[in-house]
């Protein structure tokens, strides 16, 4: 009999509350049941990848519980990553594969305390050295489930710059894949467009000013290109704080879904 088990570590012996761990477990539980049944016959495969899905989109759900600043962040991260890919004219295939891992990018902020993540100033080195291990931790906790695509990667790497500024591992150019690149520019847009404890919401303006700054040297040039294009036909409104509006087309996804209510 194979046994499965979810480990979630904690910094602090209380950073969980009653409703998270409930959660957790009920996480868990869905996640053994996917795993016991991978040998299953035909057409099981895309239940379990969708019941995969939804048990690790509801793990996101609760991370962005602990931070009100940033709820609905991984979704509309994972809307926009979508959009540019597909004005990149990107495969289907690798489409779906953005937009998930797009959706979870930051899930390893699960594991950074509360307290720093809700900091209404600028955080201090230390601070920011815990926020920077989220891309580790995200791609621990994805990196064995099978999602038919390179998830754990986009976790882990959505925070590298082709110039190998970024973190957590330094990478250059091609080393970084191409769907990382593609979340990493929707994450910057989309954390410009909203409010943040420190700052306000960021206008249009400033949005084409850092993409143009940054094309080719530390963001991809192909995903820059696309993003522009698709600010030039969004809803946006640094007043309200909320980020970008983009409707899905239809064949993507069923009826127009707002980047952000």
């Amino acid at each position: 009999t194979r046994r499965f088990v979810l480990q979630i570590n904690s910094r602090h012996a209380d950073e969980f509350g009653e409703e998270e761990n409930d959660a957790y477990e009920a996480l868990a539980q869905d996640m053994a049941r996917a795993l016991t049944h991978l040998d299953a016959t035909e057409g099981y495969e895309q239940r379990l990848r969708i019941s995969l899905k939804g048990a690790v989109s509801a793990l996101a759900a609760t991370v962005e519980k602990r931070d009100p600043y940033t709820a609905g962040h991984q979704n509309r991260v994972g809307e926009l990553a979508a959009a540019i890919a597909r004005e990149m004219k990107l495969s289907d295939n690798l489409l779906e594969a953005i937009r998930l891992g797009g959706a979870m990018h930051d899930i390893g902020k699960i594991g950074v305390p509360v307290e720093i993540l809700t900091k209404p100033g600028r955080l201090n080195d230390v601070e920011m050295a815990l926020i920077r291990r989220h891309p580790e931790i995200g791609h621990e906790i994805v990196k064995e489930i099978d999602f038919g695509w390179p998830i754990a990667d986009i976790v882990r790497q959505h925070h590298e710059r082709l110039d190998g500024s970024g973190y957590p591992l330094g990478l250059k150019a091609d080393e970084i894949s191409l769907e990382a690149k593609v979340v990493a520019v929707a994450d910057v847009v989309e954390s410009m467009a909203t409010h943040r404890p420190y700052r306000a919401a960021l206008s249009r303006e400033v949005l084409i000013e850092e993409l143009t700054r940054g094309r080719g040297v530390i963001y991809d040039a192909d995903a820059v290109d696309a993003t522009l294009r698709i600010l030039e036909q969004v809803i946006l409104d640094p007043q309200s704080g909320h980020g970008i509006m983009i409707a899905r087309p239809d064949g993507d996804g069923g009826q127009d879904a707002p980047l952000a209510a």
